[in-house]
């Protein structure tokens, strides 16, 4: 006899959004001088074919490529500079606290005022990113006292999939009994881990972070719910989308600024392999459910490139169907924010479920490096 759980809904979201705009016009400017800069250092290396010239970005080839057209930043100005190309943050002592748990609270307050509720409310706190601060203590603790709520805290990765994969622990957490209301917290410092340097991808991230409430429906007192019917998660090892830093570094005796420090990736062979991947993956979800992707209001899907939502649409749609990704039934947000690593769902969510009546269904899903993929399937009340 298969057990019974009582309902658990979404109740609250909320999202940090940085003070600063890189536009790329502005992102195209500092990358050409920067380009300029290596070659003219490098020009007698170049002349004799040991090294190849760095050729300009565009604005043109970023919106192509991507469907970007800004991003925010934490911080701007050393992003911007031609001779670092990185940001600039101060450290900060261990009686303060970290810029990570920092913005995860101010998200954290406003997903909490949504859903009607207060840090003391909460007995369980998940921080899942793509990249922590630091090895510990777990971020999510920090964030778990910096609100005065009880419980529990733990990090967990699964880099552009964190946030849904943090959303089935949430719902298992809470429709267990072992969790009375959950906080997810996704932030998002992708700018620390973006090499900037490199053409093919200075483009892509955006700072943020969200912030999720999952609490029985019984429990809930907020003015919108989103009941969760189901979620469903899938991992396949590849190292297509990777980034090596990590505290054996110094232990490798290498160079500390070796490229693959930092986010990067085979852009081809992922949107080849993962897009298909995630299509598939949604449309076994809805059919365990007993619903059928026709029947979803909306989409809420992950933001990292405006053709790899588009495949997806389409294969879950059908190939001639006139619902493109931008559309209502399935709103993009990285013309904004640009990629958000594992926030951008969630964005979507945020910001694009107002209109929808009760008894609306939709998916929230995520897709990215692992490979990993999470959906989550809601119902408005």
């Amino acid at each position: 006899m298969q057990a019974s759980f009582p309902p658990v809904v979404i109740s609250g979201t909320g999202i940090y959004r940085p003070p600063h705009v890189i536009t790329n016009a502005e992102l195209v400017e500092a990358f050409n001088a920067y380009a300029d800069l290596q070659n003219a250092e490098h020009a007698t290396a170049i002349a004799a074919g040991e090294r190849v010239a760095l050729t300009h970005s565009s604005v043109e080839f970023i919106e192509k490529a991507s469907g970007i057209k800004q991003r925010y930043v934490i911080e701007k100005a050393g992003v911007l500079d031609p001779t670092r190309m990185y940001p600039r943050f101060t450290p900060r002592g261990d009686d303060e606290i970290s810029l990570m748990a920092e913005i995860a609270v101010d998200a954290a307050r406003q997903a909490l005022a949504q859903a009607g509720k207060t840090g003391a409310d909460i007995d369980a706190v998940l921080c899942s990113s793509a990249n922590m601060q630091r090895a510990y203590p777990a971020m999510a603790v920090e964030i778990q006292q910096a609100l005065g709520a009880g419980g529990y805290g733990f990090d967990m990765n699964v880099a552009c999939s964190s946030a849904t994969f943090a959303l089935e622990q949430a719902f298992n957490a809470v429709r267990s009994g072992a969790s009375k209301c959950v906080l997810v917290v996704s932030p998002e410092i992708t700018s620390a881990h973006l090499e900037w340097r490199d053409r093919d991808c200075h483009f892509i991230f955006g700072d943020v972070c969200t912030a999720v409430i999952v609490e029985r429906a019984e429990d809930a007192t907020g003015a919108e719910q989103w009941e969760i019917l189901g979620t469903q998660l899938a991992t396949q090892f590849s190292s297509n989308i990777r980034n090596n830093f990590g505290f054996m570094n110094r232990a490798e005796d290498r160079d500390p600024d070796a490229r693959d420090l930092t986010f990067y990736q085979e852009g081809r062979k992922v949107f080849k392999e993962v897009v298909p991947m995630a299509a598939a993956h949604i449309e076994a979800h809805l059919a365990k459910l007993g619903l059928e992707p026709t029947q979803m209001r909306r989409f809420w899907l992950h933001q990292a490139n405006q053709g790899m939502n588009q495949f997806v649409i389409k294969k879950l749609v059908g190939a001639e169907s006139s619902i493109t990704a931008g559309s209502e039934i399935a709103p993009l947000i990285l013309d904004e924010y640009a990629n958000t690593a594992s926030a951008g769902s969630i964005i979507a969510f945020h910001h694009h479920r107002g209109d929808l009546q009760a008894g609306d269904t939709g998916v929230i899903c995520s897709f990215g490096a692992g490979y990993s993929i999470g959906s989550v399937v809601v119902k408005k009340r």
